[in-house]
């Protein structure tokens, strides 16, 4: 039986080397590039044709998602009326292997008559699509990962890390944080724990209060009931205390023979941590990690409204 897996090594090294080989073909160009997309007041327009256009389209949404506007602009399509889609500011950045693909060729004149920057990705220095390109990032691959050094495998891997390349160092550029990449991303869970609030998350029900004069027997019960792995001790509706499970054990192996004498005031942690209710799920978590605790209680005026656990904001 034929030995896949290495010729599936061979693959994974001939693609390693082709993006190793991309540091070598980086020169002015590059951050000339970077400097024109930051200055622009317009949109990077990504084009490309075939395997080249299904990278260019993930780069769009890469640029988009990292803070530099940007979509995708089928060569093919924008004869049919897309063209529509490009504006005055606008930057193309051009896909294309051979820099001769017929389709990326016919833009050129458009994009010439707007006075609009082209920015040519493409692995032959002397094509026609470089020519007329005010920068040019160099792709160019030793060899395809391709048995028959056709299939574009080693030169897309390259063209798609060219893109990351870009996009990752406009990031830099820029100084776009966590906070803004969950801006665009309110539907990931970083964007859910630095955009929402603890409100939306916790525990508002059936909470488990009790006065400070509860005795053991009760609280036992009342921490139960609340499932939560804890007691709020509250005196005039203001949070005073808190007892964990963990504490109710610890008390327990202490004073073993006076524990059911004991009442919820005589172990409480007084004046426990309270959060507001707009406090993010992200702040909350840090809080948490920081004082090696797994509870917050979430209160109003002094008034216990919720309780937000760890696991609820993982």
């Amino acid at each position: 039986m034929q030995n896949h897996v290495n010729y599936a090594k061979e693959v994974f090294k001939i693609e390693a080397q082709a993006i190793q080989q991309l540091s070598q073909y980086l020169d002015d160009h590059f951050n000339q590039a970077i400097e024109l997309i930051l200055l622009t007041k317009g949109k990077l327009i990504v084009t490309g044709m075939g395997k080249s256009g299904l990278i260019g389209r993930k780069m769009a949404a890469t640029f988009s998602s990292t803070g530099t506007p940007s979509f995708f602009l089928h060569p093919a399509e924008a004869f049919h009326g897309d063209l529509g889609m490009v504006a005055k500011n606008d930057v193309l950045l051009a896909i294309s292997k051979s820099g001769e693909t017929s389709e990326i060729l016919q833009l050129i004149p458009f994009f010439k008559k707007q006075q609009l920057p082209i920015i040519a990705i493409c692995a032959a220095a002397n094509s026609t699509l470089v020519k007329n390109a005010s920068h040019f990032l160099n792709v160019l691959v030793n060899q395809e990962a391709c048995p028959l050094d056709l299939a574009p495998t080693a030169s897309s891997t390259a063209t798609l890390a060219m893109g990351d390349a870009l996009a990752m160092a406009l990031m830099k550029a820029r100084n776009f944080q966590r906070a803004d990449f969950a801006q665009f991303h309110p539907g990931g869970s970083l964007g859910r724990k630095l955009l929402t609030a603890v409100q939306t998350v916790m525990h508002q029900k059936k909470l488990p209060i009790i006065p400070p004069t509860t005795g053991m027997e009760s609280l036992i019960n009342a921490m139960t009931t609340g499932k939560l792995g804890l007691v709020v001790i509250q005196k005039n509706q203001q949070i005073i205390g808190i007892i964990t499970d963990g504490d109710l054990r610890r008390i327990m192996r202490k004073k073993q023979t006076q524990f059911f004498q004991l009442q919820a005031k005589d172990f409480m942690t007084k004046n426990p941590i309270r959060i507001a209710p707009s406090l993010t799920i992200k702040a909350a978590e840090a809080l948490m990690v920081k004082h090696k605790i797994t509870s917050l209680l979430v209160a109003q005026k002094g008034n216990l409204v919720g309780i937000v656990q760890i696991y609820q904001v993982a």
